[in-house]
């Protein structure tokens, strides 16, 4: 019924933004759903056709095809509603965040969303919400250090490649100890955790000794080997390697990744590996044990089982430590590494950029 519609002319650079559009995930549902509208129009579809593929009315498509008529692609986009006119333009959102990214208050280490206020006259209210608009923390920092390392691309290379393409019939295990593991116990119980209230814990406890827990983690499947020893030498670490060399396959080759602390390089030690040609040891760069797996692993048992715990012994906190890594090894699961070497020393390279010329 009613006059047939026309096929809705549309550019060939314009068909082809259309269709990157309709293929968004990211754009807002309604502009893919106008693209979409102008696109079966342009196909000669009639309205009604549209409408019921699209989901939508027969007079919405005819406002959308005369929107796009009148105005081109722009014309797919709302219009500003009516409202309150902003306080604020463009040069003083910019100088806002100029300020805070540039430079550092007198009084103070760094801006606050009061103190920026108070600089800029805009109030703290809308800095707040400026400031989460575009990112700004400045009540935050995050650490960092250079490794000072002069074969540090090369170890890089040699440890990451040990992590994307690990060699065939070889065992790729990061191998590190936790140093001085303490066994506290809280003066006073903890109160439980409650509806609407966290655990509490009290801030002093007795210090009943430490332990050192030497580890070895198995890349390929997440299983880990460990020993607790009361101190951390090289007698300590030969002791492991020991104890490792008796839990894995012996027709393998080891390939072993650590730190440069001095133990794993004592002359014994290493007079231990020469004696053992299946074993290969990978040194991670200087201030980069960050490559080292098995550090995160250390993070994971000590929020999850030593942090919070209220230990009367050392015994009790290696019972607890023994059974972690049992429950560990019943559900291992492994780290997925997946940052190239690449992508690790671009990463400096950026970070290198903005420290140069600074008085450090």
């Amino acid at each position: 019924m009613g006059r047939p519609n026309q096929a809705l002319m549309i550019t060939e650079v314009d068909r082809l933004q259309l269709q990157a559009m309709v293929r968004s995930r990211s754009m807002p549902h309604s502009l893919v759903r106008r693209a979409r509208i102008i696109l079966l129009s342009g196909d000669g579809q009639s309205n009604r056709e549209v409408a019921r593929r699209c989901g939508v009315s027969a007079p919405a498509v005819s406002h959308w095809r005369r929107r796009y008529q009148e105005r081109g692609l722009a014309g797919l986009h709302d219009e500003l509603r009516p409202g309150r006119p902003r306080t604020h333009d463009d040069e003083q959102v910019a100088e806002l965040v100029k300020l805070v990214v540039e430079s550092k208050p007198e009084h103070a280490t760094h801006w606050s969303v009061r103190s920026a206020a108070a600089s800029t006259g805009i109030a703290k209210s809308t800095v707040g919400r400026y400031f989460t608009l575009f990112g700004l923390q400045p009540h935050r920092t995050k650490g960092f250090k250079l490794s000072t390392d002069p074969f540090f691309v090369e170890k890089v290379r040699d440890i990451v490649g040990l992590y994307l393409n690990p060699p065939d019939k070889a065992l790729v295990l990061c191998v590190d100890e936790k140093s001085q593991v303490q066994a506290l116990e809280r003066t006073q119980p903890v109160l439980p955790l409650g509806l609407g209230y966290a655990e509490g814990v009290t801030h002093d406890y007795y210090r009943h000794g430490t332990t050192t827990l030497f580890a070895a983690l198995d890349v390929l499947d997440g299983k880990v080997i460990t020993m607790c020893k009361p101190r951390h030498r090289h007698q300590e670490f030969l002791s492991f390697l020991d104890h490792l060399d008796r839990n894995v396959p012996p027709a393998l080759e080891i390939h072993l990744v650590a730190d440069n602390y001095g133990t794993h390089k004592h002359p014994k030690v290493k007079a231990w590996f020469a004696r053992r040609p299946r074993y290969h040891i990978h040194y991670t760069p200087t201030y980069a044990s960050w490559l080292n797996q098995v550090e995160r692993w250390f993070g994971l048992i000590t929020q999850q089982a030593i942090r919070r715990g209220s230990f009367r012994s050392v015994a009790e906190l290696v019972q607890k430590i023994d059974a972690y890594v049992a429950h560990n090894n019943l559900h291992k699961r492994p780290f997925v590494w997946t940052a190239t070497a690449d992508s690790i020393l671009a990463k400096i390279q950026r970070l290198c950029k903005l420290i140069n010329g600074t008085p450090h």
